[in-house]
């Protein structure tokens, strides 16, 4: 009874304290503005605003989420300075419209990075400095137009970016005011001693011994004369700068190792602009081993080591002081390099006492060399191990006994081949109607399971559509609105009346001794993907790398889901779809093996070949080439043609992304998920009740909100792939929350056209997201349109390798 009522007592506490809360939150909204908890509004003239209101409710622990200011007729509103939007740090649309704004400071929108929306019309602007806009992420250029811009060099910059923005309302719209009180158009605006910066640096690759001196130049022009400044933080080597007449001399000292790589940036600024400029760093030093550790035995024996040095260090081992000639069973391995770092080790393939001992790596190149120890056990010497069972009989002085009549011998022979022929016939029995039975490679539930979303990404469809009934939609729902729409958690999504799978599948089984594990590629839910090499595997060649998936859970029903899997992917043949070449099942854990693709997955490749490669470099310089429109059409028409052949075959893949398709190498493109990238890309997905991951930004309408997949659902998930691809690799809907991209989807919005995307593209776009499916393009027709585009511009695939 006590406990009921101090139970009722805290929820009327925590009632009373969230109204004091949004009774304060209101109090704090002046009396010209409209305040909710995600938006402000003051468009009331009296008696008006001189600054942006402060919503705060420190004492309360609330996040004030405000996404949204709308401000107009302000006659008292003259600027925006550091401090005026620093708290709204989640602002994604402002307005400032029909008031007295005369300046806006330099870091104004320094905390306003989700900032998407810019409106400053009619306002009392006659200036502005691209500093004010150089962190923002904005797919379009802010609405100016109404304000009294000056015809003047300070403003040059709007013009040079107005011609980056083909899509700007404005470009031909925004006037500016001469020194003759005239109005013309800003984008034929030339102010006299008024140009660009733009930077280059001398030498811009830098090859020396450590601890060498460099010294580089940094050249600048534009006008007035830019302002040059070399970014050197975070540099082992000592650095000193000397500031010249339109140039700087970078001096280094005692070039250091740890910068080999490094990438040094000029960066040159004046009023109209800013430019950079690169020095890379190219350092020679001698090997040093930084580990060497114990044999470690993974599917087979391996000694781990780490080294460094440039140019990269000859490798050579020594057993027990004598030289190790390396073999197939004997032999380095290097399993990954990291800049001037390379990871490997030395790999045994069933090693014995022999191999015991004393093991040297001495690493060398022209600088110098490096050498550790390491002992190493594998097995005892055979006269070593215990005595706990002596493989003699014991002495006995007992009388032998007689031997065996031959009569008695004959008759014991013929009933030990008795009982094993009619133990052969049962294991025959066994393994002809049992295996069947148990793991349903055959008959009617040969149908790829679906009791977890997580598992395989291709599903086999009979129709077009598989709605829930209310009867079926489970207790977990999402927030739309003021509208709560169920959401089903591990439905079958498919049902139909008997197996869709080719009775006479027949799944390429590999011994195990043929797949050598090289290293580890990632991990998902189902288990881990590692990097191998396979013997045998084809006529024509003695070894191929390939994508080894490995079974964690060893369940009955997983292993009949493991079989079902394999059936299903065997018959998934063609050129854009990563080839699956069987299974290996002789022993825990079981195996999928799969072809490797050099590239890794689409979405990382995108990122290191666009415009932001640089920040994917995790500190190594990459000498990425950004890919051309035509190279990301030929990408785009290859995804298509894959999608078109899983729609012949009456598959719906369910999360078709960026992050699921595989490139090879000639840009090679296939579609293929390993099922790591629900831990990989783990954003990327929206968690529902238990372990139910929904890729709701790839997802249309009617699968947000029915959980109905179909070729149409498909469709809807290409055009957002289009969109990844002519982004470089973005995340779709990247500035909203889960939430938030719900809320969009359903509501009718679509995603903004890329700087980078033909319009021709963007209509294809479209044409994929209408919100009734059967409005949709048609899979064949998408590919015929991108195969129209991809011819009318060649690719180049030399620049990829």
């Amino acid at each position: 009874m006590d406990s009921n009522v101090g139970e009722y007592g805290m929820a009327r506490l925590g009632i009373f304290m969230v109204l004091v809360g949004l009774w304060r939150f209101s109090a704090a909204c002046p009396a010209s503005c409209t305040c909710s908890i995600s938006r402000i509004a003051c468009i009331d003239p009296g008696p008006g605003i001189e600054d942006f209101p402060i919503l705060t409710l420190d004492d309360m622990e609330m996040d004030i989420n405000i996404t949204d200011i709308y401000i107009a007729n302000q006659n008292r509103l003259f600027d925006i300075n550091d401090n005026s939007l620093k708290y709204y740090s989640n602002l994604r649309n402002l307005t400032v419209i029909n008031t007295r704004l005369t300046s806006i400071s330099s870091q104004a929108f320094n905390n306003n990075t989700r900032l998407q929306y810019l409106n400053l019309r009619d306002n009392n602007l006659s200036t502005l400095s691209w500093r004010t806009f150089q962190n923002l992420n904005m797919t379009s250029f802010p609405l100016l137009s109404g304000n009294p811009l000056k015809c003047v060099c300070e403003n040059l910059w709007i013009k040079l970016r107005l011609q980056e923005d083909v899509e700007s309302p404005e470009k031909e719209d925004l006037k500016c005011i001469d020194e003759r009180g005239r109005r013309k158009s800003i984008s034929r605006i030339s102010p006299p001693d008024c140009e660009a910066p733009a930077a280059e640096v001398s030498p811009s690759i830098v090859t020396k011994k450590e601890g060498s001196d460099v010294a580089a130049v940094c050249s600048a022009t534009g006008s007035p004369a830019p302002e040059i400044m070399w970014n050197t933080e975070n540099l082992f080597t000592i650095a000193d700068t000397n500031p010249l007449d339109m140039e700087s001399i970078l001096t280094l000292s005692g070039l250091s190792p740890s910068d080999n790589g490094r990438v040094i940036t000029c960066s040159v600024e004046n009023i109209v602009g800013q430019s950079e400029a690169y020095l890379q760093l190219n350092i020679l030093f001698r090997p040093t081993i930084l580990e060497l550790l114990e044999p470690l035995n993974l599917h087979h024996w391996c000694i781990p080591f780490t080294v460094t040095g440039n140019p990269k260090p000859e490798l050579q081992w020594y057993h027990q002081d004598q030289k190790l000639h390396e073999q197939e069973y004997i032999k380095t391995e290097i399993h990954e390099s990291l800049g001037s770092v390379h990871h490997g080790c030395l790999q045994l393939v069933n090693p014995t006492h022999i191999h015991n001992g004393q093991y040297t790596l001495v690493a060398r190149n022209e600088y110098g060399e490096d050498s550790k120890v390491i002992d190493a056990h594998f097995l005892l010497p055979p006269n070593d191990y215990p005595d706990t069972e002596s493989p003699y009989y014991p002495f006995t002085t007992d009388p032998p006994l007689p031997p065996i009549d031959d009569s008695v011998a004959v008759y014991v022979v013929v009933g030990i081949a008795g009982v094993a022929l009619i133990g052969c016939v049962l294991m025959v029995i066994i393994l002809k109607y049992g295996r069947n039975s148990k793991f349903g490679m055959k008959g009617s539930s040969s149908v790829i399971s679906n009791d977890d979303d997580s598992a395989s990404p291709l599903h086999h469809v009979s129709n077009g559509n598989n709605t829930p009934s209310s009867s079926e939609m489970g207790h977990d729902a999402v927030i739309i609105g003021m509208t709560k729409i169920p959401v089903i958690e591990n439905l079958q999504y498919f049902r139909q009346s008997g197996s869709m799978l080719k009775s006479d599948t027949f799944v390429q089984h590999i011994k195990r001794h043929n797949i050598v594990l090289k290293r580890e590629l990632g991990e998902g839910a189902f288990g881990k993907v590692f990097l191998a090499e396979c013997y045998n595997l084809t006529p024509d060649q003695d070894k191929i790398l390939v994508a080894v998936k490995t079974l964690k859970e060893a369940s009955e029903s997983g292993r009949a889901d493991f079989h079902r899997e394999a059936e299903l992917l065997t018959n998934l043949q063609h050129e854009h779809i990563v080839t699956f070449y069987g299974v290996c099942v002789e022993s825990d854990p079981l195996i999928m093996v799969f072809e490797y693709m050099k590239h890794g997955d689409l979405n990382k490749f995108l990122r290191s070949h666009g415009p932001d490669a640089v920040l994917m470099a995790d500190g190594q310089h990459s000498l990425m080439v950004e890919l051309t429109q035509s190279q990301m059409l030929h990408i785009a028409q290859q995804i298509a043609a894959g999608m078109v052949y899983l729609a012949s075959q009456h598959f719906v893949h369910r999360d078709l992304a960026t992050r699921n398709c595989l490139v090879g190498e000639n840009l090679l493109v296939k579609i293929g998920d390993f099922g790591m990238s629900r831990d990989v890309y783990s954003t990327d997905y929206y968690r529902v009740g238990g372990h139910t991951m929904l890729p709701i930004r790839w997802m249309p309408p009617e699968s947000i909100m029915y959980r109905r997949f179909t070729t149409e659902s498909d469709v809807w998930s290409l055009g957002v792939v289009l969109w990844e691809i002519f982004t470089y690799g973005k995340q779709p809907w990247y500035q909203l929350s889960n939430n938030e991209v719900i809320e969009c989807i359903t509501q009718g919005r679509v995603l903004q056209r890329p700087r980078s995307c033909p319009k021709e593209v963007y209509d294809l776009m479209l044409g994929c997201w209408q919100r009734e499916p059967y409005m949709r393009h048609h899979i064949k027709e998408i590919y015929s349109l991108l195969q129209s585009l991809a011819k009318a511009s060649p690719v180049y695939l030399d620049i990829l390798g």
